[in-house]
């Protein structure tokens, strides 16, 4: 993958469905964790609004549980933690949560049974095909299907932002994994506010003018 053939930027809102931030199975999370649910979502349709405002693509990602697409280590798994199985196809749980929804024409991408969106038929070279080179993360969870899929795009060469009050994690303290993915990845992470942060390609920073630097004699005798 070649940086001048790669310089755009997409928003990718991953698996902001009903299982996994409203509702019943939502709520087994934990106590407290409802609220910080509904703060990502509400953060995350902010961001989607902001995206499609600046011209910048939007591309939407969807978790599928059914027993049919699992491997047989993610069943054992299941049995024997006595697991709900989440967003069932067709069913309310595997629907995009209100009120966030694809436009027309934006690209959803269905991952079965599977972390990664790297791994959903045609992610990949949906994002090389449109010379996509940096990729923007919204959704859940962070240290699950957010890093998995941020992991495999860093090694395949984009570039990496996380937008953090976009996201929270499932295991691990939200501050932890932002911390990994910044020394791992290299990746930005910052606040959905900062639009013109996120929405622009790292190589462009290089490119920026740099406040002028004091004359070294100056500098010494202002030290």
């Amino acid at each position: 993958m070649t940086s001048a053939a790669h310089r755009g930027t997409a928003l990718v809102v991953v698996d902001v469905q009903n299982d996994f931030c409203t509702g019943p199975l939502a709520a087994s999370r934990g106590p407290g964790d409802r609220a910080v649910l509904s703060t990502v979502l509400a953060n995350t349709v902010r961001a989607v609004a902001a995206a499609r405002t600046h011209g910048t693509e939007v591309v939407f990602v969807r978790f599928i549980g059914d027993p049919a697409h699992q491997g047989p280590a993610w069943r054992r798994r299941d049995e024997r933690r006595g697991r709900p199985t989440r967003c069932l196809k067709g069913s309310w749980g595997a629907e995009f949560a209100a009120p966030l929804e694809p436009a027309p024409g934006e690209r959803v991408f269905t991952k079965r049974a599977c972390f990664d969106a790297f791994l959903s038929a045609g992610f990949e070279r949906y994002l090389v095909g449109r010379g996509t080179g940096h990729l923007a993360f919204a959704g859940l969870f962070t240290d699950v299907c957010v890093d998995s899929t941020a992991r495999t795009a860093f090694q395949k060469g984009f570039h990496i932002t996380v937008l953090g009050d976009c996201t929270t994690a499932l295991h691990t303290p939200d501050e932890q994994i932002l911390g990994f993915m910044r020394r791992l990845y290299g990746a930005r992470v910052t606040p959905h506010e900062r639009t013109a942060v996120w929405t622009r390609h790292p190589g462009e920073e290089e490119a920026w003018p740099q406040p002028p630097r004091k004359p070294t004699a100056l500098r010494r005798a202002s030290d």
